[in-house]
């Protein structure tokens, strides 16, 4: 009796084609397709959102400032948590000219990675088993464990972080950041370390996201996998054997653990998607706060520490 998985794990989470052009070029991928619909639903829940965070009439009383739904007070807190406890310590009197873009890539990060635990391409596989036998898929899968997804998110970010830098320091003040302060007779080797540094950033977003929601992901496919395996092994045992009781046992023994590590790791990845989506949003924020005058910067960090003690 042979003991096998139930799919080839790598095979579950990696992107399928759906349109191919003559010469071979993928012009419709389920990434794609996961990707245009987080685009979708980041804007739509942000302006749910919206209308029931804003303020009401004045005929409401003091009732008019209070968040009208549920969902939207969610919101409402994990952005209120993000412009005081994140951006704010670190950006200063900047907060509110990157508020817009930074909320914007924390949940279009956090919807992808959410996203990719809501199983569409099986739901898609098993209405059209035609698609999976040709390895299909016009929608589904997790997009950002796409290296290109989110090597695009870190090429916006690096743009972000150096743009927002030339303009608070200006083109001499940028130049100047790259050596550090140093003495002069250091900066053959300080300027080509910083300037590494400037593209190491942004290739070390992609990667740490890219990783992260990769390996959760193929985890998870091998637990169930073993689970689905398990089930047909206890399937195909003869009762009439007479070892057949004993292997029963161990069957449904490894059947029973493979589901409940499954279902642990898939809120485990849970977590990770909303932690994922608040660490690129985190970095990114920092590499921004890197890029300005050092006075301002001074006191920033005051103003961080002031919150520190205020919370202990």
């Amino acid at each position: 009796m042979n003991f096998v998985l139930a799919a080839d794990p790598i095979s579950q989470v990696v992107n399928q084609a759906f349109l191919v052009g003559k010469d071979g070029t993928w012009l419709w991928s389920a990434h794609i397709g996961n990707l245009v619909l987080s685009f979708v639903l980041t804007v739509l829940v942000l302006w749910f959102a919206s209308r029931h965070i804003k303020t009401g009439p004045a005929s409401l009383g003091s009732a008019r400032y209070v968040t009208s739904n549920k969902f939207s007070h969610m919101i409402e807190v994990i952005i209120c948590y993000l412009r005081d406890e994140v951006f704010q310590p670190f950006l200063g009197k900047r907060t509110y000219k990157f508020l817009p873009v930074l909320l914007t890539l924390f949940f279009f990060i956090l919807i992808n990675n959410l996203l990719g635990l809501v199983p569409i391409s099986k739901a898609l596989w098993l209405i059209f088993p035609e698609w999976k036998k040709a390895h299909m898929l016009p929608i589904g899968m997790t997009a950002t464990q796409n290296l290109w997804v989110t090597a695009g998110l870190a090429f916006i970010a690096f743009l972000l972080i150096n743009l927002a830098g030339i303009r608070e320091l200006g083109i001499g003040g940028y130049l100047k950041h790259l050596t550090a302060e140093a003495p002069p007779f250091i900066w053959p080797l300080i300027i080509p370390i910083e300037i590494a540094s400037t593209f190491i950033k942004p290739i070390a977003l992609a990667i740490r996201l890219f990783a992260n929601m990769t390996a959760g992901h193929i985890l998870m496919v091998v637990l169930f996998s073993f689970a689905a395996s398990g089930v047909m092994f206890l399937g195909n045992l003869n009762p009439s054997e007479s070892v057949g009781a004993g292997m029963r046992g161990i069957g449904l023994v490894i059947t029973l653990a493979s589901y409940v590590g499954a279902v642990g790791i898939f809120f485990l990845e849970l977590l990770v998607a909303f932690i994922q989506a608040f660490v690129f949003t985190f970095l990114t924020t920092v590499f921004i706060s890197q890029l300005e005058h050092h006075d301002e910067h001074g006191h920033d960090d005051a103003h961080h520490h002031g919150n520190e003690h205020a919370h202990a």
